[in-house]
């Protein structure tokens, strides 16, 4: 008998058994086989028996349906092949022997190496200063006139609270 296994992490082994003709697919409790993760539609697709064939109708889901990659609104999935739906994906398996996964290859990432400390210190990386005489200071003129001209009216208000003084005092 036919069955939809899912590949993704958190839900890894979760499975559905095809038992009749139309199996929906989505994240609210109504659908056959239900899928609580926020990428899956509420109703996302369904899976159709036809003979000896399994089809795939999406079900004008959010983000879409996939068969090996390739985005579809109907289509055959073969056992063996991986069906995505939003971020989560599933494998049709048969009676037949089970076909090895190959998820956990496929998530592998290569990343980046980051910046040592070393890097850090002599600014041999790249970056947004490619001359490498690291931050300067931004030449504003506007802040200039503005702090000349609170000099000037401090200034002028302690001038005015001087000769308030010497004038109050005669």
């Amino acid at each position: 008998m036919a069955k939809l296994v899912i590949l993704s992490a958190g839900m890894t082994g979760r499975s559905h058994e095809l038992k009749v003709d139309k199996t929906t697919i989505g994240r609210v409790e109504d659908n056959a086989f239900q899928i609580s993760e926020p990428s899956v539609s509420s109703h996302h697709c369904e899976v159709v028996l036809r003979g000896t064939e399994v089809v795939v109708r999406d079900l004008n889901s959010t983000n879409g349906t996939f068969i090996g990659g390739e985005k579809v609104t109907e289509a055959v999935l073969k056992p063996g092949q991986t069906l995505r739906l939003g971020q989560i994906e599933i494998r049709l398996e048969t009676g037949d022997a089970p076909v090895p996964s190959k998820k956990l290859a496929e998530s592998t990432m290569v990343m980046q190496r980051g910046v040592s400390l070393n890097e850090l210190e002599k600014g041999t990386r790249g970056g947004f200063d490619t001359v490498g005489k690291g931050f300067s200071k931004k030449d504003n003129k506007i802040n200039k006139i503005f702090l000349v001209g609170g000099i000037i009216v401090g200034v002028v208000i302690v001038a005015l609270v001087v000769f308030a003084i010497f004038s109050a005092s005669r």
